[in-house]
């Protein structure tokens, strides 16, 4: 990779017409982060490999405040651009904040695939020269030619709708990604003329004045056409999807987890992973996440922002959303855990059972039809089937706590605050107010009754 000093100019100032939205097309998401969030995550890793001293710039126009706002935490400069007239113009918005020293790359915010080590390429040609990163398409409709001289050299680039028919048929194209020598940029950009069909200033028009001044152009080929894929439009977003689901499959398979479907897994996040993992169809990971040794996740389950410890299972059609789940425990099927929960080694929390902000001590079972919230479970507890702990009150959320050991009968609402003692069993059908003591039968329900010789209301013959 050359030595000489990096400077990065990212164009996300498109309105995106095609999308047909008011969102700015660089927000729109793959794998769960915006597209110009790729771009500056891949900008940052090249910095960070060259040792470069200044962040990358942003050009932004059409909804930058939008766009400042959603990377208000990253480390970025910003430029204006205020009518967009071209690619050339939108360069010249960052010039001023761009020293004449080294090489200045020129990435698109709309290109998200676009990984570091093909960007290596074009970084490892002559540092006195101008590099194109290139792609060759089967359907090269609506990218700029890449012209070649009878040699092979580079001798410009040509928009599509200023191409001849014998340009037209040309297969290499640009793909917006240009390394061009810092101390030439702002003659060049200052040399842009606005003489062609948009009546734009195209940065591509650069590389024609390169090859007059006599400095080299080195077209560099990307591995592959999906690589360098711009959003235009909806379809396109989907193909991108589908691209970034194939390689995030792939990554993980590499690691040695058994994807049962690679093509129906949804990676849009970061993913840990230990040995032997299995993750079945449907499954979508989102956010940070975390999966064990020997953990096992069913079909159509979502995992987000969570931690699963080895030798968990996660059964079809749960959604776990910000939790811990210890080693050996069992969720599922169709159980939700929220933000919050936290559930001890061989835990098991069974179907149609929802957890927030709640903490379940080893060996404990919620095994059906129950809602635990706000609640201090200890080890070994038993919920029954349709338990509720009334956690809110219409104004503020009370805390549940249970003791290790505790049986809690089934169809019992424990209404917060409220303590159950260890060892403790609560009645089926309960309403428990009060402390449960320890050791101790609590319950709460009324005598049973029976009447006899009752009978059923019967509905009246129609006249």
């Amino acid at each position: 990779m050359s030595a000489a000093p990096l400077q990065i100019v990212i164009l996300a100032a498109g309105q995106g017409t095609r999308m047909r939205s008011s969102l700015p097309k660089v927000l729109y998401a793959v794998g769960g982060r915006p597209l110009l969030g790729h771009v500056l995550a891949t900008a940052h890793a090249l910095l960070r490999d060259t040792a470069a001293a200044e962040p990358p710039v942003v050009v932004y126009g059409h909804g930058g405040e939008a766009i400042r706002a959603a990377f208000a935490d990253v480390e970025c400069r910003w430029a204006h651009q205020a009518i967009q007239r071209g690619t050339g113009d939108a360069v010249a918005a960052a010039a001023d904040q761009l020293t004449a020293h080294g090489r200045v790359l020129v990435l698109c915010g709309d290109v998200p695939l676009l990984r570091p080590q093909t960007l290596a390429r074009l970084l490892d040609t002559p540092p006195d020269s101008l590099a194109i990163l290139t792609a060759s398409l089967d359907d090269p409709t609506g990218y700029g030619r890449i012209v070649r001289d009878a040699g092979g050299a580079v001798r410009g680039i040509v928009e599509q709708r200023d191409a001849s028919a014998q340009e037209q048929a040309l297969r290499e194209v640009n793909t917006g990604t240009l390394l061009i020598p810092a101390a030439r940029l702002h003659d060049w950009l200052g040399r842009l003329r606005a003489d062609n069909a948009q009546g734009e200033l195209y940065l591509t028009d650069v590389v024609a004045q390169a090859v007059a001044d006599g400095v080299p152009v080195h077209g560099v080929p990307a591995p592959s056409a999906a690589e360098v894929m711009g959003i235009n439009d909806c379809a396109q977003l989907a193909q991108c999807e589908a691209e970034h689901r194939r390689r995030q499959a792939l990554r993980l398979m590499e690691a040695g987890v058994t994807v049962r479907d690679p093509a129906r897994l949804d990676v849009r996040g970061e993913v840990s992973v230990g040995r032997d993992v299995c993750i079945d169809v449907g499954v979508i990971l989102e956010g940070t996440v975390h999966l064990g040794d020997g953990v096992q996740v069913g079909a159509h389950c979502i995992v987000r922002d969570s931690v699963i410890g080895a030798g968990a299972r996660v059964e079809p059609f749960s959604l776990i959303d910000g939790a811990r789940v210890g080693d050996g425990a069992c969720v599922g099927p169709y159980a939700r855990l929220r933000p919050g929960t936290e559930l001890a080694e061989q835990v098991h929390v069974g179907n149609f059972v929802e957890v927030k902000n709640a903490r379940l001590g080893p060996g404990a079972k919620a095994n059906h039809l129950s809602y635990l919230g706000d609640a201090q479970v200890g080890a070994r507890v038993n919920v029954g089937a349709g338990t509720i702990t009334c956690n809110y009150d219409g104004a503020n959320k009370h805390v549940t706590r249970i003791g290790d050991d505790a049986f809690i009968g089934s169809n019992s609402a424990l209404v917060a605050p409220v303590t159950i003692g260890e060892g403790a069993t609560i009645g089926a059908g309960s309403v428990v107010v009060r402390q449960a003591p320890a050791d101790a039968l609590t319950v709460t329900r009324a005598p049973q009754k029976s009447v006899p010789g009752w009978r059923r209301p019967r509905k009246k013959p129609v006249p």
